[in-house]
């Protein structure tokens, strides 16, 4: 099943941002404001439908390199206990404990972490990077490489407080290269992951 991490996460799997130009942001640590941010991943069922869904804890941090983005650090950790499906038939089956915890799927009970930590950056464009991190989930570490866009940054308000930056990033993952080879001819192995996240100045 289709799930990360994460970013990020994993992606589970958060982007940290990246740019030709210096960034329009002080230098510095950056926490992810988790009620700005989500990492939501997406599966094929039998070929029907994109089976879609989240995780619910997530931290994740960047060190931000604003002269030289390149440079920048990202790490993110998931529970992976926390996968959030909606499935609407919680009295007969716990759906996202199954898929949380069950050794068939994200084996959180084992592993009960995701993480994702760069190990390189790309700039592609003003406001693009790819992001190369190591993605480690139910134990097993493999290379990653996410499509980050850098989205905006704001100045320290009243409303938003200190400075921020907006990011958004996407990755395929097989999950079948982490183990979770369960059902992949019912359920695709290709897991496709969303991360959209604002980060927020911490020191």
């Amino acid at each position: 099943m289709r799930c990360f991490l994460t970013a990020a996460a994993l992606a589970l799997t958060l982007a940290t941002p990246a740019y030709a130009a210096p960034v329009d942001a002080p230098s510095g640590k950056y926490e992810a404001d988790l009620s700005h941010t989500s990492v939501t991943w997406r599966v094929k069922h039998l070929g029907l439908s994109n089976y879609t869904a989240r995780f619910a804890r997530i931290a994740s941090t960047v060190q931000l390199d604003a002269a030289n983005p390149a440079n920048s650090k990202l790490s993110v950790t998931i529970d992976a206990n926390s996968v959030r499906t909606d499935f609407p038939f919680t009295d007969k089956v716990d759906f996202d404990k199954e898929l949380g915890s069950g050794d068939k799927w994200l084996n959180g009970a084992k592993f009960p972490q995701i993480t994702f930590v760069s190990t390189g950056i790309t700039v592609t464009g003003a406001t693009t990077a790819k992001i190369t991190g190591d993605l480690t989930l139910r134990g097993v570490t493999k290379p990653v490489v996410l499509d980050a866009v850098l989205n905006g940054t704001t100045k320290p308000n009243p409303i938003m407080g200190p400075e921020r930056i907006g990011v958004s990033a996407r990755t395929v993952i097989k999950r079948s290269a982490w183990g979770m080879d369960y059902g992949t001819q019912f359920v695709g192995d290709d897991v496709d992951l969303a991360i959209e996240a604002e980060y927020k100045l911490v020191k």
